[in-house]
């Protein structure tokens, strides 16, 4: 942001100040002055008041093994207890705790009291089919109150559970399996979408196909539709059947503070997807600290957060942040442009919805068709119940976070541009809603607690107004624990030799203005793709391409795009003749497809372009940064002279 820029600048109310959880700037720099005077006290304090301890720990932070950090490692708890049990005890049971709406528009409510049964009956069947403590169990399904269930019985009962992301494709869902050595996969027959059943269990069964799911000895299947489904003889039963004669209560199994809650598999730089661990304890805290103070959820409010539980978003912001606030929150199992583009502002009108987090992806979608449809323009709805609004996924640009503010939240409602990774459980650097004065386009300052930095290359902090690394210079409760399977590659990854494994590694740049000290995210720093706020490795892509018989050699990258926000842009070598016109147009859609197939639709090129080809350095290192330009559309300015064959960047800049 320069100085030269005029920058609009959005004060909360003094209502809003008033009422919240963490009551202006004072109260905001209270906190991160007692997190500076004694870190592990400020943190110790807080799990104490926020979590529900059946042994409470007495040691908070161990740094013996950096950067293998423990947090209340003594303490035992369980995080279905702390999300169902404690608000049931604290008169809770008839809540509503979920409102869940149906692709065709169907609505199912449940309260508290109810979910703990339904866990508990599902708890209890996975003990049956002997899942045990520290088992992995992979779920595979649609946006649902069963997948949620699915989560928390896990959760119950001591098992890790590894969610899926019903897009993926067999191959992405056996690498997981294969990874986890999960010994229970959960799916459904089909999920609903978009006015569409979509199969899902046949997808499950061409995984198993492929081998390296030998682990795996059962698979639940959850009827959502109806829709033909291949039942496996001795491996697959039906969820109504293992559920019918459970009993509707389930001790819980109380677990050490540090045992991995979850496994979550994000792409990485290698093509192999990383399967990023966390914690119980201190995983719980960061969520409901982020519930309570990001979000300023009130005991009347009805949150909604839009993503899937296949992300990590839908792991903090659905299954157990809002449920261990003992919140009333909307689950959504269809698509925002379903029956029309007014899907998500109806919803927010019939159910009376106070705080909504979504995606700047679906913002910029569902500008577009209020632009050509006033009767789905947010204006056309009663959106009077909003108090906050959310923003996750990638930073909000300016003009999004505008239209957002003016037509969404009625110039009323504070947008919190939420900075965090599937890596750090819950937020880092957001506003908080009570507190921090707004500037669009900026996630601007840490949450309480997190001491975020930017760094350069060595290390070295660089002046506010300067770009640089960003980085986290202390530990904190709800981070990474490790790479499943794969300590080196998290050490690599994340506390790497240029720190000296003194700080932790983000992956982004980042910016703070020079006045106010807010932070700007610019962008990945390595070769990691953010596609509608979803994270995929060049790497994976680039493997997937190379796998078609066709191909000899492809690179992608990454350019920006207005709808979602990083477009994918694949650049490929023929094991033939380099195609032109029509020819090239039938190659190209195959290739998309085949991405499609091999890791998901979300993978797919945007933009796929043909060379004899590519732009590679005399020592065999393709220079990425002038096919970043190129996809860019810009001129080459940059220095050419190490490249072995600089006249193929004019044929790579011809578009099909």
């Amino acid at each position: 942001m320069s100085e030269a820029t005029e920058v609009r600048v959005y004060e909360p109310s003094a209502e809003l100040v008033r009422n919240a959880a963490v009551s202006g700037m004072d109260a905001y720099k209270a906190l991160c002055a007692e997190a500076e005077r004694d870190y592990e006290g400020y943190w110790a304090r807080l799990a104490r008041e926020h979590v529900t301890w059946q042994t409470p720990f007495t040691r908070t932070l161990n740094e013996d093994n950096r950067p293998f950090f423990k947090w209340f490692e003594d303490g035992k708890l369980n995080v279905s207890y702390n999300c169902l049990d404690r608000n049931i005890q604290a008169g809770l049971g008839d809540k509503t705790a979920i409102i869940f709406e149906a692709d065709d528009g169907t609505v199912t409510r449940v309260t508290y009291s109810e979910l703990l049964v339904r866990v508990s009956r599902l708890a209890n069947a996975l003990r049956a089919k002997g899942v045990k403590k520290g088992d992995r169990v992979v779920i595979y399904l649609p946006m649902s109150i069963e997948g949620i269930v699915a989560m928390q019985a896990c959760a119950r009962i001591g098992a890790t559970h590894s969610v899926v992301f019903g897009g993926f494709s067999a191959q992405s869902l056996r690498d997981r399996i294969s990874d986890a050595g999960a010994v229970m996969l959960i799916t459904s027959d089909e999920q609903c979408r978009g006015g569409k059943n979509i199969p899902l269990k046949p997808i499950v069964d061409e995984a198993f196909g492929m081998g390296g799911c030998e682990s795996c000895k059962t698979v639940i299947v959850y009827k959502r539709t109806g829709g033909a489904c291949n039942m496996v003889e001795g491996r697959d039963v039906w969820l109504h059947d293992v559920l019918q004669g459970q009993a509707d209560t389930c001790e819980p199994e109380w677990v050490e503070a540090e045992h991995p809650l979850f496994l979550l598999y994000t792409s990485g730089s290698t093509g192999k997807p990383k399967g990023v661990q966390h914690s119980s304890g201190g995983y719980l805290l960061h969520a409901i600290l982020t519930m309570k103070w990001t979000f300023d959820i009130k005991p009347t409010d009805v949150f909604w957060c839009t993503a899937d539980i296949g992300w990590v978003t839908g792991h903090t912001y659905i299954t157990y942040g809002p449920l261990a606030c003992g919140s009333t929150e909307i689950v959504f199992e269809g698509v925002p442009t379903y029956p029309d583009a007014g899907r998500f502002w109806k919803m927010i009108q019939d159910h009376k919805v106070s705080v909504f987090y979504t995606a700047p992806t679906a913002i910029r979608s569902l500008i577009k068709a209020a632009d050509a449809n006033e009767a789905v323009h947010p204006k056309s709805y009663d959106l009077s119940s909003l108090r906050i609004l959310g923003s996750v996924g990638e930073p909000i640009n300016p003009a999004a976070w505008e239209w957002y503010y003016q037509n969404v939240g009625g110039s009323r409602c504070p947008i919190v541009d939420t900075f965090w990774q599937t890596e750090t459980g819950g937020h880092m650097i957001t506003p908080l809603p009570g507190a921090t004065p707004m500037i669009p386009g900026s996630c601007t300052l840490p949450f309480p607690g997190i001491q975020a930095a930017i760094v350069d290359e060595t290390g070295n902090d660089v002046p506010w107004g300067q770009g640089g690394i960003l980085v986290v210079k202390k530990p904190w409760p709800s981070m990474i624990r490790t790479i499943y399977g794969d300590p080196d590659r998290f050490v690599k990854s994340y506390y790497p030799a240029d720190f000296q494994g003194r700080y932790y590694l983000a992956g982004d740049g980042a910016i703070r203005d020079a006045k106010t000290g807010y932070f700007t995210i610019t962008g990945r720093i390595d070769d990691v793709l953010n596609v509608s706020g979803h994270r995929m490795g060049t790497m994976e892509i680039e493997s997937a391409l190379v796998a078609h018989p066709l191909v000899a050699e492809a690179a992608v990258v990454g350019r920006p795009d207005d709808l979602t926000g990083e477009a994918i842009c694949a650049f490929v070598v023929l094991k033939r003749s380099r195609p032109t016109g029509d020819e090239a147009k039938q190659i190209a859609n195959e290739l998309r497809n085949w991405v499609g197939k091999e890791i998901g639709p979300i993978a797919k090129p945007k933009d796929l372009r043909f060379g004899d080809n590519l732009p590679k350095t005399r020592s065999g290192k393709i220079m990425r940064r002038l096919l970043r330009s190129i996809a860019k559309g810009e001129q080459i300015t940059q220095d050419t002279s190490t490249l072995e064959n600089p006249a193929i960047l004019d044929q790579l800049a011809q578009t099909l």
